[in-house]
């Protein structure tokens, strides 16, 4: 499929979606929707060990979802857009890469959605965050409403989605919806860098321990264990693992190859 709205980058083995609908402030309409889905769904997770996903420009992440488009939606249409966008950001959330958003500037209503909908969100000093939607007469509509408690406690989630209003990146650090916050220019920088971190590791356990973290979130803490302990053992099974631990114990490194 051939994008009109996301430019893709490599840096080695990370690679780096811009969604770039610049005049619109990068907003989502079910178009950009379409392509971030099929992008999810071609994604080389053998190639690639991590996605970094921002905004084109340095104002907007993503200011929202199209206004313009949900304006005139019944009932029926407006809970197809709404499903469209939750099953395009779970497919982010359930990547088997870890994914992290560098937000750029405003990451409102479907903008900061998509952002939790990141393992790790990365922050420029101008970047503000919310969940307006309440003042546009409808509600968030894209897991905003759940990943936003689970992020920040539900009462400052309730107290940010009843409101409408958004917060500055220092803000968003201290309640835990950001992981860091950077300048402006140390964005792109910073996330690499991470990714980088990242992808230096055994790709497998790295997937391993995103499945288990976004599986365990939901089950009772003895459900919990045995479900990490049967993953566990099965990292036992791979070449990184043998690889990895030799090269620890004779003081080397190793270069893991994703078997």
């Amino acid at each position: 499929m051939e994008y009109s709205f996301l430019k893709i980058a490599t840096e080695g083995n990370i690679c780096i979606l811009t969604i770039s609908a610049p005049k619109s402030l990068n907003a989502l309409n079910s178009t950009i929707l379409n392509e971030i889905g099929d992008f999810c769904d071609n994604f080389d997770c053998n190639k690639y060990r991590c996605l970094i996903i921002t905004g084109d420009g340095e104002k907007s992440f993503v200011a929202g979802a199209d206004i313009s488009e949900m304006a005139t939606l019944n009932v029926p249409q407006g809970q197809t857009f709404g499903q469209k966008g939750a099953a395009v950001f779970r497919k982010i959330e359930t990547l088997h890469v870890p994914v992290i958003a560098a937000v750029n500037g405003f990451a409102l209503g479907g903008g900061c959605e998509l952002a939790m909908a990141c393992d790790i969100r990365i922050c420029s000093d101008n970047a503000r965050f919310g969940q307006p939607e309440v003042g546009l007469g409808i509600i968030p509509g894209f897991s905003g409403t759940v990943r936003l408690a689970r992020l920040v406690g539900m009462g400052m989630a309730k107290q940010l989605i009843y409101t409408g209003k958004a917060i500055k990146a220092d803000e968003a650090l201290r309640i835990g919806l950001v992981n860091e916050v950077v300048p402006q220019a140390d964005l792109m920088n910073r996330a690499l860098e991470i990714a980088n971190q990242i992808a230096a590791n055994a790709p497998l356990a790295v997937k391993a321990a995103k499945l288990c973290i976004n599986a365990e979130y939901d089950m009772d803490a003895n459900e919990a264990i045995l479900y990490e302990n049967g993953i566990f053992g099965r990292c036992f099974a791979t070449e990184d693992q043998k690889n990895g631990m030799a090269a620890f114990l004779n003081k080397g490194k190793c270069e893991f190859q994703g078997k």
